[in-house]
């Protein structure tokens, strides 16, 4: 008999056990989510995620033995397509824009409260970003710097179609919302923003906000379509 998951499968990493023990605690009163394992190091956390196969990770930054980063870095290497939702106490520059960079899909900071978690972990597992308001703001005062130069015969290998729904994309938008406001199917949505990615090589939502807005080619403030 096939076993076909009925629940978003977690793995926390995080090298403080109270911290695990309480992020398990919360979500199994959750219906839809099982944790199915932990690691205290970002080491353990590859060697888990590898034979785990979990649907979300729950990485924290600051471990011994491999730090967070690392930890994303090695996991999209042995699967582009992971989900994984930061949540850690470090809003730095330097700890904020590498992970977003090595690939992670949210970045959440442990004030948050359980129904911020649940909601993030969530949106993380129907392909959104997930990102800490906090964090928000910091990548929005990083993105009102003047972008790098690009040579002007540079050309996006993106369609019409899929421009317009990376700008959706950089607005916050799901696939729900795209798919009803350019009225096509919602996996003819997850189809476009998966082509995008893959033609910009990059791993995330996240990134594909900040490179269309670093770009020039969306606006935060766009809000016409």
């Amino acid at each position: 008999m096939i076993n076909q998951r009925t629940s978003i499968q977690v793995l926390i990493v995080d090298d403080h056990a109270i911290v695990r023990d309480g992020i398990r605690s919360l979500l199994s009163t959750i219906g839809d989510i099982d944790v199915i394992g932990e690691a205290a190091t970002g080491r353990d956390a590859v060697k888990l995620f590898n034979r785990l196969q979990p649907d979300i990770v729950l990485m924290d930054l600051v471990m011994p033995e491999m730090d967070g980063i690392e930890a994303i870095k090695a996991i999209m290497e042995l699967q582009p397509e992971a989900k994984i939702l930061v949540l850690t106490s470090f809003a730095t520059d330097d700890m904020v824009f590498p992970a977003i960079k090595a690939g992670a899909s949210g970045y959440l900071l442990k004030d948050s409260d359980s129904e911020e978690l649940v909601r993030s972990i969530r949106e993380v597992q129907r392909g959104e970003s997930s990102i800490d308001p906090k964090i928000a703001r910091k990548l929005l005062r990083e993105l009102s710097d003047p972008p790098p130069r690009t040579p002007p015969a540079e050309v996006d290998p993106l369609t019409e179609r899929e421009l317009e729904v990376l700008k959706m994309v950089a607005q916050g938008k799901s696939n729900a919302e795209i798919s009803q406001q350019l009225v096509i199917s919602e996996g003819t949505a997850r189809t476009h923003v998966s082509n995008i990615l893959g033609k910009l090589h990059l791993a995330s939502r996240t990134q594909a906000t900040l490179y269309a807005l670093r770009r020039g080619l969306a606006s935060l403030h766009d809000d016409e379509s």
